[in-house]
């Protein structure tokens, strides 16, 4: 199969970018991940960095293998406006875009023949390695990868396979001199140039099992989990819609943060699918109640949710709900 041919087969599919890398160690990779990690760069976070022994070797994932294919998929980029007493969710959560490109990698992989496996979001691989071998984009200095035509709003995925494709040319980097994302970080943690201190950024410290450290919480405003601020910055995400919008809506762009403050158990409807630690919904409530310490008017119904909650028997919930109780009085 030519590359023409590959393109054409993963447009079919619905797949917005393809390309192909060799199933070979991505020995550059692992040196990073380690090195890092001793560094304490990733904090408590696991996911690829946990076994780059088995994330970092595609070859080991299918016996025989010879190509990992890598395939991307946009979502939509363009954020509707906020409504009071509502939280934010960041971008690739408003559809079900991971579901939706792992469905049709399965359907690339089947039809190209012979042994696959479709890894989308996975601990055993490193997708943006995958992405950036088979020139579907370039690492940004804000670490995500970048697509040209698409920027970085895109989720990546890859088919390990033993059917054997030609590769597809790496593409040089494209940021230049633009330290827009660097500057942009609230909290410094892109710092290196390249390199995310991941113990500094607030996507994480809305998603380890900890208290939010008081320095953290201002920044992250309406931002009730992840964080867009290095993407929304990006050059390469403004202009012309490119994106193809096509995944599967989801919970949208916005949370309600008084549904969250007063259910009183399981998840929030359509958080199912989000990593939580231990699928523990207090570590949401937790976030809710920083975004509305950020934004809440005071005698509101929101108000009144974080009074409960100030008071209550969960020592958490409660110092996060008395640092939001201080913020709101202040308006």
């Amino acid at each position: 199969m030519t590359t023409d041919e590959l393109r054409e087969l993963a447009d079919q599919c619905g797949i917005d970018a393809v390309g192909v890398a060799v199933a070979e160690p991505y020995a550059n990779t692992e040196s990073h991940i380690r090195e890092r990690r001793e560094r304490g760069l990733f904090g408590r976070l696991k996911f690829t960095t946990l076994k780059p022994e088995v994330s970092c070797h595609p070859e080991l994932l299918v016996p025989g293998a010879k190509s990992v294919v890598a395939g991307a998929l946009a979502f939509a980029g363009t954020e509707p406006e906020r409504p009071e007493a509502f939280g934010r969710l960041p971008r690739y959560t408003w559809g079900d875009a991971y579901a939706d490109l792992r469905c049709r990698l399965e359907e690339l992989g089947a039809a190209l023949g012979g042994s696959y496996r479709v890894l989308v979001d996975e601990n055993d691989h490193v997708d943006r390695e995958a992405a950036v071998r088979a020139g579907i984009g370039f690492y940004g200095k804000n670490t995500m990868v970048i697509a040209p035509g698409l920027g970085s709003w895109i989720v990546l995925g890859v088919v390990v396979t033993t059917v054997e494709l030609e590769p597809t040319p790496a593409i040089a980097p494209g940021c230049g001199s633009c330290t827009a994302c660097v500057d942009a970080c609230p909290t410094d943690a892109l710092d290196e140039v390249g390199v995310l201190d991941a113990t500094k950024c607030l996507s994480y410290w809305t998603q380890v099992p900890e208290p939010i450290p008081a320095s953290y919480r201002a920044p992250l405003a309406a931002q009730v989990y992840g964080c867009d601020i290095c993407q929304d910055v990006c050059p390469w995400n403004r202009g012309p819609e490119k994106r193809s919008a096509n995944s599967t809506p989801a919970v949208g762009a916005h949370v309600d943060l008084v549904s969250w403050l007063e259910q009183r158990e399981g998840l929030p409807a359509g958080m199912e699918r989000l990593y939580v630690p231990r699928r523990d919904p207090r570590w949401l409530r937790r976030n809710a109640l920083v975004a509305a310490g950020n934004t809440a008017r005071p005698n509101t119904a929101l108000a009144a949710a974080v009074q409960h909650h100030a008071h209550g028997d969960d020592p958490l919930l409660a110092e996060h709900a008395q640092w939001a109780l201080a913020e709101i009085r202040k308006r």
